[in-house]
């Protein structure tokens, strides 16, 4: 079992900056690959970015591209997404999710919520313009 926990969100301005916060306990050994996924109201949940535990290689939805950057404190068991440059269409609950399955270091994260076997409870950022 896994617990993610995160943090960070808020109410910011467009233009502004968040970093948000995955932490992660319980058999966090066992995590290949962390993302970040965001749903607006009304819209489906959608993929943002993910970031291999191991490797550190990581993908981005087009969308935040430039803007937003995941990383990930091993020592911590905590995975971030900086996100910069917010515009009011970033406006959402933002998710982390683990992906427990085994995967190799070439492997940068799925974009289907199917693949991920543990999510957090969401934190909410609000972009206004």
């Amino acid at each position: 079992q896994v617990l993610l926990v995160e943090s960070g969100g808020g109410l910011v301005q467009a233009g502004g900056s968040l970093r948000l916060s995955c932490a992660a306990s319980g058999r966090t050994f066992s995590i290949s690959v962390v993302g970040w996924f965001r749903q607006a109201p009304g819209k489906e949940r959608e993929f943002v970015a993910a970031i291999n535990w191991r490797s550190e290689r990581t993908s981005y939805a087009d969308s935040v591209k430039g803007r937003f950057t995941i990383s990930r404190d091993n020592a911590k068991n905590t995975a971030y997404l900086q996100m910069n440059n917010l515009k009011p269409d970033d406006t959402a609950v933002y998710y982390c999710a683990a992906d427990f399955t085994g995967r190799p270091s070439y492997y940068s994260g799925a974009r289907s919520m199917g693949e991920y076997d543990y999510w957090g409870q969401g934190t909410q950022v609000t972009v206004s313009s």
